[in-house]
């Protein structure tokens, strides 16, 4: 193996160079490199200083994960920068692109530090159920003091080279070229005698620090609620107010381990991985040609449409945004000037990038200014015959090559599609709301969809910082379909006597963001329901069928936007309340219904509503709807609230064991009949094959 870590020398400033693309992932080999660079570099004793750095795109972007689950390979990384922190000379850590995790700990590790103007350093890894073990723990609150540093750890988001300036992380933010800067910055030091300047020898700043340890204490019990790494990282950030460094370092790593072989870290692991491998498609040839989309239409400036169109916006994209009337249209740019507004407030935005944000909207109310769009997404309300109709028009109108692509959450793309004289290049784009902040994007292939187009639209699906998951065409594809037996079965109890707050609280403890009926309370009680009512001919025979959501729809019970629905809301609060009218409504149609009253428990809650959400993964797996049960994982970690630290509901099922959840099938097929309660082939089969969901992906890669 050719050694990622090379050493150059041309005058007294010795460079140590690691290129391990593409990210420079701090592997074994790259240790051991470094470790074996930094003794030779001891050993000779003729440079003056020494400076670390990266070639490619980027300094260390973090460890290799791909190695948390293989045993530990000596030389550790606190053995590695305790070696570059303990140079007789100068060290200098020269950082662009990004520095994150054991990336930013190696510059911890150093005694000085020059960046580049772009360049951004963080500590991310308690989104990975781990956090720092390479002394960050230790090096960062002796460096910029306990409040900065629970900041930047508990927060795990990475600061602007020019934030880190300002905390005292970086001491020269370099102008022009990093490496010319960084060897002139080597120089000086050497000139002016300055040697080396250990972190670990300064003392931990004590300002603030209780208000502090309490603020991230409330912080990690209810924005991280459930999860264990984050008050493993407050009490080894303690220790390095606590304990000598060298005892902290190793209670930090001792600490950092048992987090790694936690539930949490796994789930949050696999997550990270699946997320990647959403846009590897097989029988899609890498070689394939993409389209250009340099400019993109949308049909529709409703809250949908509005949040598609600031996606593209802050990609930089030009925007058409047409509506049907004046009204409508300008209705719909000031919520989008609104939202940028509000972002300003929170100091996220200048004005002037507010500005040129809402420059690259064009508001039109001719559909005929889609000719040259090399994308159109419709927007508009979900009825087949309007959609219909609409690819009709813009079939007629846009150009040849243009990518037609519809923002339907549960009809059949196909037969969308039938409409134009271009199947090959229609879609689904099914964006969640609100679109310009939720990271799901469900790309829905069509029988005809041309690969160019489906790996563009997977393309510009990254473009605009989505997370983008093919699904294939049933009704509500991957996400909304197995919403459909989860929430089926939480409004069900509602008629059994359960109240919104004993199943939603249920839930929301598993670590939903939301419960199931707060969600249609957020999303629209009367969405789902027309929806539903369009598909009447499929709907299944039973009476009791989403009946408390029907019963809420009639009374304009909407949810949120009417401030009753299945709870009550109030005006300048975020809080719901429990609403003795919504509980007399449910309980007056139960008795029509002829549904007895007899309260769940919270374990048949909780598996009411988990086990067919997974059964129903299963049958979409199974099908061919989803290309892997990971891909599921990610729909519903980031469309729907699933908790990531359980990994999604396939991958927290395989945990629980796949045997588990067909039982409690079995058990509640029993009680209620098989409608709704038939176990899933594939889950029938892997279990009686001792298999999981996680073997079924790699059989079927």
């Amino acid at each position: 193996m050719t050694n990622p870590v090379t050493i150059e020398r041309k005058d007294e400033i010795a460079v140590v160079w690691t290129d391990n693309p593409p990210v420079n992932a701090i592997s074994h080999a790259v240790r051991l490199g470094l470790m074996e660079a930094f003794e030779s570099l001891a050993k000779e004793g003729d440079a003056k200083a020494i400076i670390l750095a990266c070639k490619g795109r980027t300094f260390f972007a973090g460890a290799d994960i791909s190695e948390f689950d293989k045993p530990v390979q000596a030389p550790h990384l606190q053995d590695v920068f305790d070696t570059i922190e303990g140079m007789k000379v100068p060290v200098v850590a020269a950082i662009f692109g990004t520095a994150l995790g054991g990336g930013m700990e190696a510059t911890l590790a150093c005694h000085y530090r020059v960046a580049d103007a772009k360049a951004r350093l963080g500590l991310p890894e308690l989104n990975l159920g781990i956090f720092p073990g390479a002394g960050g723990t230790q090096r960062l609150p002796r460096l910029i003091g306990v409040r900065g540093a629970l900041d930047i750890i508990m927060t795990a988001k990475p600061i602007s080279a020019s934030k880190a300036k300002e905390l005292g992380i970086v001491d020269h933010i370099a102008g022009g070229d990093l490496m010319a800067e960084a060897k002139a910055y080597a120089r000086k030091l050497v000139e002016e005698g300055k040697g080396p300047r250990p972190v670990s020898r300064l003392s931990v700043d004590g300002t603030g620090v209780e208000e502090a340890f309490a603020h991230y204490e409330a912080f990690a019990k209810s924005r991280l609620k459930g999860r264990t790494s984050p008050l493993k990282a407050l009490q080894a950030v303690r220790a390095a107010m606590d304990l000598p460094f060298k005892e902290g370092l190793a209670l930090e790593l001792k600490l950092c381990l048992e987090a790694k072989d936690t539930f949490e870290s796994k789930a949050l692991r696999h997550i990270f991985f699946a997320e990647r491998k959403t846009r590897k498609i097989p029988g899609l040839p890498e070689d394939t040609a993409v389209h250009e989309i340099a400019n993109v239409g949308i049909l529709g400036a409703g809250t949908m449409g509005g949040g598609i169109a600031m996606c593209f916006a802050n990609a930089g994209l030009p925007v058409t945004l047409v509506e049907a009337n004046e009204d409508n249209l300008k209705r719909g740019l000031a919520t989008i000037e609104r939202n940028y507004e509000r972002t300003v407030k929170r100091g996220r935005l200048s004005a002037k990038q507010k500005n040129a944000l809402m420059a690259n909207i064009r508001g039109s109310l001719d559909m005929a200014n889609f000719a040259d769009c090399d994308l159109v997404i419709e927007a508009v309300f979900e009825n087949m015959d309007l959609k219909k109709e609409v690819f009709r028009k813009l079939d007629s109108i846009c150009k040849q090559g243009a990518i037609l692509a519809t923002n339907t959450s549960t009809l059949d793309v196909d037969e969308i599609a039938a409409e134009t004289k271009r199947p090959e290049y229609v879609l689904g784009l099914h964006f969640f709301s609100p679109a310009n902040i939720m990271p799901l994007l469900e790309v829905v292939r069509g029988a005809k969809t041309d690969a160019g187009v489906l790996k563009s639209a997977l393309q510009v699906g990254k473009r605009i910082r989505k997370i983008p998951v093919v699904s294939g065409i049933c009704f509500g594809f991957i996400g909304n379909r197995m919403l459909s037996p989860y929430g089926r079965e939480a409004q069900r109890m509602l008629l059994e006597g359960a109240s919104p707050k004993d199943i939603d609280s249920v839930l929301e403890d598993f670590g939903m963001a939301m419960g199931v009926l707060a969600v249609y309370d957020l999303a629209g009680i009367d969405v789902g329901h027309k929806i539903r009512e369009a598909m009447r001919d499929n709907k299944p025979d039973d009476p009791t069928f989403f009946a408390a959501g029907a019963v809420m729809n009639d009374a304009g019970r909407f949810g949120q936007k009417t401030g009753t629905g299945f709870y009550r809301y109030e005006k300048g609060t975020r809080g719901r309340f429990e609403d003795p009218d919504a509980l007399a409504l449910i309980r007056k149609t139960a008795e029509d219904l002829g549904v007895v009253q007899d309260p769940p428990g919270r374990e048949e809650i909780f598996e009411r509503c988990l086990y067919p959400l997974v059964n129903e993964g299963a049958n979409i797996l199974d099908e061919g709807i989803a290309l892997r049960a990971s891909d599921i994982d990610v729909v519903w970690t980031a469309g729907y609230g699933f908790p990531r630290h359980k990994g999604g509901p396939m991958f927290w099922a395989d945990h629980i064991g796949l045997d588990k959840i067909l039982a409690g099938m079995k058990k509640y097929r029993e009680k209620f009949g098989p409608l709704f309660w038939e176990p899933a082939p594939l889950l029938e089969r892997l279990v009686r094959e001792g298999k999981t969901f996680a073997d079924w992906d790699k059989e079927n890669a």
